[in-house]
């Protein structure tokens, strides 16, 4: 089975891309919520928002995507479904592809990242408490990159596409290891090229010159792509970049390397 979102009309609001009898594939719009949190109530989530379009109180998220994160989200239908989901998710067996749009050329093709993640504490250079970095005694953490291509922006700079696929299910794990290899994510408040970004965005206080140098509102990141068996049948099911990041990738011109 494969699905795809490209004959669908972009939205601001959640939409389905696969009605299966199980599970729905819904295509997450950047700033939503995947469900309500507590004290978050301001912001929209899919899964209300679904519940009350399909008229299904059971829909239930297997997995969630970050407030900022577009793209691939499912929902299982009935407490059979989420328990298939809840196994496949337990045991791995349910592959992830992202696509994320970062500033600089790698001097690769497809990198694997098999470097520890781990909180880097509050210091002079870091006064935010949840980044992530590598560190000696992190939780391991691997990341398969492959560079999409390479594009030069008129305002920019040097753009690249990356498809990442986390082996394992770090926090900021895609971004952290980015970080890393020196290609911070376009719109990265945590990880991106200015380090005091998120303090100032926390605290309301992000000036012009700091919204411009994001380029974007949130972080450049799309879950791209769902693969697992359903019911012995293999499933593959895509999301297509969201418009926000497609724009300004549309936006590039080719570098004559590609």
């Amino acid at each position: 089975m494969n699905a795809s979102a490209s004959d669908h009309p972009r939205t601001d609001h959640p939409r389905i891309v696969l009605e299966h009898p199980d599970f729905y594939l819904v295509s997450k719009p950047p700033m939503w919520l995947t469900h309500q949190t507590r004290g978050r109530f301001d912001v929209p989530s899919v899964l209300e928002y679904m519940r009350a379009e399909v008229g299904e109180p059971l829909l239930a998220p297997p997995h969630r995507l970050d407030r900022e994160t577009s793209g691939a989200q499912l929902l299982s239908r009935d407490p059979d479904a989420a328990r298939e989901f809840f196994w496949l998710f337990r045991e791995h067996q349910l592959k992830k592809t992202y696509l994320c749009l970062v500033h600089g050329q790698p001097g690769w093709d497809a990198r694997t990242v098999d470097a520890p993640l781990g909180f880097l504490g509050l210091s002079e250079q870091n006064a935010v408490q949840i980044r992530q970095g590598v560190t000696e005694d992190g939780r391991s953490a691997v990341t398969q990159f492959a560079r999409l291509g390479t594009r030069q922006h008129f305002r920019h700079g040097p753009l690249s596409l990356i498809e990442a696929r986390p082996k394992s299910g770090r926090l900021h794990q895609i971004r952290a290891h980015l970080s890393h290899l020196g290609l911070p994510m376009v719109g990265d408040k945590i990880y991106g090229r200015d380090p005091s970004a998120f303090v100032h965005f926390v605290a309301d206080e992000l000036t012009s010159e700091q919204r411009a140098a994001l380029i974007l509102e949130r972080q450049a990141l799309h879950a791209w792509r769902l693969e697992f068996r359903w019911a012995g049948a293999p499933v593959r099911l895509d999301v297509p970049l969201a418009g926000d990041i497609a724009v300004l990738w549309a936006e590039a011109r080719a570098t004559p390397a590609d």
